[in-house]
C-alpha cells in the first residue's frame, strides 16, 4: 500500500496549493501564512492561515502527514490492539467576511494501522464536504449538492444519497436538534470489501476533493458584492458560535487531533474570530432567520433527480 499511500500524500499537497491559490485570487487582499510544525512521535504538517482579508474574514487550509506508536486512548476509542499508525489528510475551514456568503468545511483523509511487526493490518478513506450558510439561498444549497453528486455518482448511484444523509447526521449539534449547516457528503471507514478495493475508494476520495472548488467558489462570487446590515452581521456571529459548539463537542476529527498530541493551533484553526453567545436569542417567526432554522431542524432532499 506503499504506492497508494504516498499517491494520496501528493494528491493533498497538490489540492492544498491549489484550494489556498484559488481563495487568494478571489480574494484579492490578503494572503495565506504558512507555518511547518512537527509532531512529537513522528510527522508533522503544513499549515496554512489567511487573515482579514477582503472576502475572507479567516481560512484555514493543512495538510498533516502523522505517523508512530498508536496512543493508548486511540486505541481505547477504536478498540485495536494496532500498535503503530500513519494518518495523512486535508482539513480546511472557510469564514467569509460577508454574512451571506455560507461558511464551508472539508477533509480528506487515510489512515493505516500496523501491527507489532509493522505488517498493515487495517486502512481506510475518510472526507467530504459541507456548507454553514447564515441566510439560505436554495438554488446555493442545489449547487453545492449537485457538484457533490456529480462526483459521487461517477462511482455509483448509491453513494451520494448514502453520504448525504451520513452528513446530515452527523454535522448535528445533537443537544440543540438542529444541524450546523445544510449538509454534502460525510464518508468514513472506507474500507475495501468484496464490492470495491481500497484503490477504489482513493479514486473516489480523489473525486470528491476534486469537487471542492467547483462546489463552493462559484457560491461566493455570486454572494460576496450584496449589500448587508449590522443586524445581518450580528446573526452570523450568533450562527457562529453554534458552529463552535460543534466543533468543540461533538467533532471526531477535533477530538482525535487533541488526544493524539496533534497541535492545538492547528487542531482549532477552525474556528471562526468573532462569535457571540447571547442568552436565548430566538429569530422573529417567519423572518430568513427563521427559515434556516427550520431546515437546519428538518434536513432537505436538494437534488431531487
Amino acid at each position: 500500500m506503499a504506492d497508494l499511500k504516498d499517491r494520496f500524500v501528493s494528491f493533498i499537497r497538490g489540492l492544498q496549493d491549489e484550494i489556498c491559490q484559488a481563495l487568494e485570487d478571489l480574494d484579492t487582499k490578503a494572503k495565506f501564512k504558512e507555518d511547518h510544525w512537527e509532531r512529537p512521535g513522528g510527522g508533522g504538517g503544513r499549515s496554512r492561515v489567511l487573515s482579514e482579508g477582503k472576502v475572507f474574514e479567516k481560512a484555514g487550509v493543512s495538510t498533516s502527514i502523522v505517523h508512530g506508536e498508536m496512543p493508548e486512548a486511540l486505541k481505547k476509542n477504536m478498540q485495536t490492539e494496532g500498535a503503530q499508525f500513519f494518518a495523512c489528510g486535508i482539513s480546511l475551514v472557510i469564514h467569509p467576511e460577508h454574512p451571506m456568503v455560507p461558511t464551508t468545511h472539508a477533509n480528506f483523509r487515510f489512515f493505516e494501522m500496523y501491527d507489532k511487526e509493522g505488517n498493515a493490518i487495517d486502512a481506510w478513506f475518510g472526507g467530504g464536504s459541507d456548507l454553514t450558510p447564515y441566510y439560505l439561498f436554495e438554488e446555493d444549497a442545489v449547487h453545492f449538492h449537485r457538484e457533490q453528486k456529480l462526483a459521487a455518482d461517477k462511482h455509483g448511484k448509491e453513494l451520494y444519497p448514502r453520504f448525504k444523509e451520513a452528513c446530515d447526521e452527523y454535522f448535528k449539534n445533537h443537544h440543540r436538534q438542529e444541524g450546523r449547516g445544510i449538509g454534502g457528503t460525510f464518508f468514513d471507514y472506507l474500507k475495501a470489501d468484496a464490492k470495491r478495493s481500497l484503490e477504489d475508494w482513493y479514486q473516489f476520495t480523489t473525486d470528491m476533493g476534486k469537487s471542492f472548488l467547483p462546489s463552493y467558489l462559484p457560491i461566493v462570487e455570486k454572494r460576496k458584492d450584496l449589500a448587508y446590515t449590522e443586524e445581518q452581521r450580528y446573526w452570523q456571529e450568533l450562527r457562529r458560535g453554534r458552529y463552535v459548539e460543534f466543533n468543540l463537542v461533538h467533532d471526531r476529527g477535533t477530538l482525535f487531533g487533541l488526544r493524539t498530541n496533534g497541535r492545538t493551533e492547528s487542531i482549532l484553526m477552525s474556528l471562526p474570530p468573532r462569535v457571540r453567545w447571547d442568552y436565548n436569542v430566538e429569530p422573529k417567526p417567519d423572518s430568513p432567520e427563521a427559515q434556516l432554522v427550520e431546515v437546519l431542524r428538518h434536513p432537505v432532499a436538494w437534488i431531487k433527480d
